[in-house]
């Protein structure tokens, strides 16, 4: 069985409860799972002190062993304060020999596109500790998908997708969209040129939505991938006030300023169903009746 290395370089695990499911679920399933004491860790609102939660980071670069799944507890906020700090060069030296396989999502998502930034690592957008192996029951679907990334060399997700026919191919990136717009103009934002960008949001009203967007937009972001595709968007209701102005609409209207083809629908985000995604991947991209992403050139578990 695995390995799972916890981190926290974010917020404080409130449902401490969750996470001891997850300990417990996965330990009964046969995996081993080291680092449990940043679970409980705790300085105001974030898991930890800076120096706490960015030594979880740059200890990455000493971990020894292979097949080590790196997972964070939860999200929240906390990463981005420690950015300026890392040390990028030593966590992806560390990369280039039996890789470490990294996963999470959400605030995390700022750490994972300045690795891939900064040192061309891949790493997993998908599920984490608390969240999702925290779920009673785990959910299959996600489960499934995350085993799926982490164990073929190349793998592919369908999914019943809304958007034009296409066949694209570049590199995939992306993540959490607030985390990702928070990047723009700074070292730690992949220069990604004819990608395939994969976003998805928690708690962010449909204008919002579209403002973060816009914003890649104007910066010229959008217009050097080959593909926008949009995961869920969770909790993400317009009100009377919106007067039918949705996150349909607004897509819509997106639409209208792209050129590159706008695929919705993937089951991608905060959501207890989720895919796993290698950012940094090779991907190819195809549309028609359904919905196609065929994924390789990541890191896998050694047999």
């Amino acid at each position: 069985m695995s390995t799972f290395h916890l981190i926290a370089p974010s917020g404080y695990c409130i449902n401490q409860q969750a996470a001891a499911n997850a300990v417990t679920q996965l330990e009964q399933q046969g995996h081993h799972v080291r680092n449990q004491q940043v679970i409980a860790r705790r300085c105001e609102r974030f898991a930890g002190s800076d120096a706490e939660r960015l030594a979880d980071l740059n200890a990455l670069a000493q971990l020894l062993g292979e097949n080590l799944i790196v997972m964070p507890v939860r999200g929240g906020y906390g990463a981005s304060r420690l950015l300026d700090a890392v040390n990028w060069q030593a966590i992806a030296a560390r990369q280039s020999s039996q890789p470490l396989l990294i996963c999470g999502h959400s605030d995390f998502t700022v750490i994972q596109l300045g690795l891939l930034a900064t040192g061309k690592v891949i790493t997993f957008s998908g599920p984490m500790l608390a969240g999702n192996f925290g779920a009673t029951p785990q959910d299959p679907f996600t489960v499934e998908h995350f085993w799926r990334a982490l164990r073929n060399e190349v793998f592919t997700i369908e999914w019943n997708g809304e958007g034009p026919g296409c066949r694209v191919e570049g590199t995939l990136w992306g993540g959490n969209l607030a985390m990702l717009t928070s990047l723009i103009g700074t070292p730690w934002l992949p220069n990604i040129e004819n990608g395939i960008l994969v976003v998805e949001d928690i708690n962010e009203h449909p204008y919002r939505v579209e403002r973060m967007l816009l914003q890649l937009l104007h910066a010229g972001i959008l217009a050097r991938q080959r593909a926008l595709v949009l995961g869920s968007f969770t909790h993400s209701q317009p009100n009377e006030y919106d007067a039918g102005y949705t996150l349909t609409t607004m897509v819509d209207s997106l639409r209208a300023r792209l050129s590159i083809p706008v695929i919705a629908g993937l089951a991608f985000g905060h959501e207890q169903q989720t895919v796993t995604l290698p950012l940094g991947a090779h991907a190819v991209l195809q549309h028609a009746d359904i919905s196609q992403l065929t994924l390789s050139g990541h890191p896998v578990m050694s047999v």
